[in-house]
């Protein structure tokens, strides 16, 4: 079908038209393919004088399948117990994940966060991570790295055991909004600044004026909102207590 997947009958065509030397638009124009699809077929798979019908299908396939692996939900990404169905869980923690990446965290450390965000007990082993995640384990220690620098998890280490825990820190997002607070309070400082510097009566001066008002009114905000809700858990926590 045009614009669909290359099938095994479209793959002899490309053979059979390379083979009468024909280029990739003429045989792009026979299939009702695009030559830029055809170019790309036949580079990823021995090029003009080596492409061979059945060797490109299988290495397709081959690929495909690796792509499926990679993309596949990992099992038994978090804790089960609770009544919690597990199917759902691990499609939360797909979408989860995916949230994180977005919002432009690596893929491989959103993991490792999503992972041990929704594990009751908050941590996990590199062990743990990897088969779970399905990654190597260098590619776990590189997350963990990453993770750690920017304050979201924290390591654990047991006197006599040889494995380290990476935990799962409860204010992490407190920390986060409190970091994004302090970075908008200095923007708003060096936006007051620059008014001053270019005459607040100045146009360029006015927008630096605007735009220090509202920086400091966000930068206000947060600080109030994380305050609030520590004193919230503090309270709720206080009353759970036996």
């Amino acid at each position: 079908m045009p614009g669909g997947r290359l099938t095994d009958e479209d793959r002899q065509h490309i053979a059979a038209g390379l083979a009468e030397g024909l280029g990739y638009a003429e045989i792009g124009r026979r299939l009702g393919r695009p030559a830029s699809t055809i170019m790309r077929e036949v580079t990823r798979n021995g090029g003009p004088d080596g492409y061979r019908a059945e060797q490109a299908h299988e290495a397709t396939r081959q690929r495909a399948r690796r792509r499926r692996q990679a993309r596949s939900p990992a099992t038994s990404v978090a804790d089960i117990g609770y009544g919690r169905d597990p199917q759902a869980v691990e499609e939360f923690a797909a979408s989860f994940t995916a949230l994180l990446v977005q919002q432009g965290m690596p893929r491989v450390a959103a993991g490792v966060l999503a992972c041990l965000y929704i594990t009751d007990s908050g941590t996990l082993t590199a062990a743990d991570l990897v088969r779970r995640l399905r990654v190597s384990p260098a590619s776990i220690s590189n997350a963990v790295t990453f993770l750690e620098q920017q304050g979201l998890l924290r390591r654990r280490r047991t006197p006599g055991v040889r494995r380290e825990h990476y935990v799962f820190d409860d204010e992490i997002w407190a920390r986060s909004l409190l970091a994004t607070q302090r970075m908008t309070t200095a923007l708003a400082a060096e936006s007051r600044r620059g008014a001053e510097v270019l005459g607040r009566e100045t146009p360029a001066g006015a927008r630096f004026q605007d735009s220090a008002e509202l920086l400091l009114l966000v930068s206000e905000s947060l600080r109030r909102t994380v305050e609030q809700w520590r004193q919230t858990l503090a309270a709720r926590n206080t009353h759970q207590q036996p």
